[in-house]
C-alpha cells in the first residue's frame, strides 16, 4: 500500500474505500486497518448505547446487522451534500465536516478527533440522494475552468504565487492508492476532486494580499463554487452507491 493515500484522502473517504473492500471480501483485516488509520494512533468506533469497540470489533458489528457499503459524506453550511437525515445526524457530520453512510444498516459514523486518535461515533442515518460521478465529474472540471479564469482575472500571482502555482500544474494530482473494486474513474475523480480542495484551501488562508474588500469578496465567490465542487466530487467518488459498474 502507498503512503500517499493515508496522507492525502480524509478518515472518511479512507473507511469508505477500504470499509467497502472488507465488506467485499477484497482486503484482508489488516491492510483495512492499516489503511484506515493511516498515520493516526488508534482508530474506534463508539456506540452512545453499547459502548467503545476496536475499529474492526466496531465494523463487524455493522456487517453483523448488514451492512452492505461505507460511503463518504462532505458537508459544509448550506451545502449538505452526502447526507440524509436525520437532523441530529446531519448536525454532528456538518459540525465534524465530514462522516461515513453504513448502507444496510440505517447508520452513520461521524468522526471525532482528539489529538491522533479517531472515535467514529454512531448515529442513526437515513438513507441519502447522491450526486451522478458523471454529473460530479463534469461539475468540478466546469468549476476549475470558471474559478481559474475568475482568480486570473483577480490577479491571483501577485497576492498568491501558490495558488497561481497549483492552477498552472493541474495535471500533477495526488497519487491515490485505491483497494481492488474502487473504480478507476473515481480514483482519478478524487484525486481532482482533492486538488481543487487544496486549492480552495490555500486561497482562502491569505487575505493580506487583496487591497480592497471587495477584492476579498470577489475572491471567496470565485472560490465556493470550487470548493462546493470539489466536495460533491469526493462524495461521489466515495460512494459505492453510485458507483459505475465494473
Amino acid at each position: 500500500m502507498h503512503d500517499d493515500t493515508s496522507e492525502t484522502l480524509p478518515a472518511a473517504a479512507r473507511l469508505a474505500w477500504w470499509g467497502t473492500a472488507w465488506l467485499r471480501g477484497q482486503v484482508v483485516t489488516d491492510l483495512l486497518v492499516d489503511a484506515v488509520i493511516g498515520a493516526d494512533a488508534t482508530h474506534t468506533v463508539a456506540d452512545p448505547f453499547q459502548g467503545t469497540d476496536t475499529l474492526v470489533g466496531g465494523l463487524a458489528r455493522l456487517r453483523a446487522e448488514g451492512a452492505t457499503s461505507f460511503g463518504a459524506a462532505f458537508p459544509a453550511e448550506g451545502d449538505p451534500v452526502g447526507l440524509g437525515g436525520p437532523a441530529t445526524f446531519n448536525a454532528a457530520a456538518l459540525e465534524e465536516g465530514s462522516a461515513v453512510v453504513v448502507a444496510g444498516a440505517d447508520l452513520g459514523l461521524v468522526p471525532q478527533r482528539t489529538g491522533a486518535a479517531v472515535a467514529w461515533v454512531l448515529h442513526p442515518a437515513a438513507r441519502r440522494q447522491l450526486p451522478d460521478v458523471g454529473e460530479a465529474d463534469r461539475a468540478l472540471r466546469s468549476a476549475l475552468v470558471e474559478s481559474a479564469t475568475l482568480l486570473a482575472d483577480l490577479d491571483v500571482a501577485r497576492w498568491n504565487p501558490e495558488v497561481a502555482d497549483r492552477l498552472m500544474n493541474l495535471r500533477h494530482r495526488p497519487a491515490l492508492t485505491a483497494p481492488d473494486g474502487v473504480p478507476p474513474r473515481c480514483i482519478d475523480l478524487a484525486a481532482r476532486a482533492l486538488q481543487a480542495l487544496a486549492i480552495t484551501e490555500v486561497a482562502l488562508e491569505v487575505d493580506g494580499g487583496a487591497v480592497t474588500a471587495y477584492e476579498m469578496t470577489a475572491r471567496r465567490e470565485a472560490l465556493v463554487p470550487l470548493d462546493r465542487a470539489g466536495r460533491r466530487a469526493l462524495v461521489a467518488a466515495c460512494s459505492p452507491e453510485v458507483w459505475p459498474p465494473a
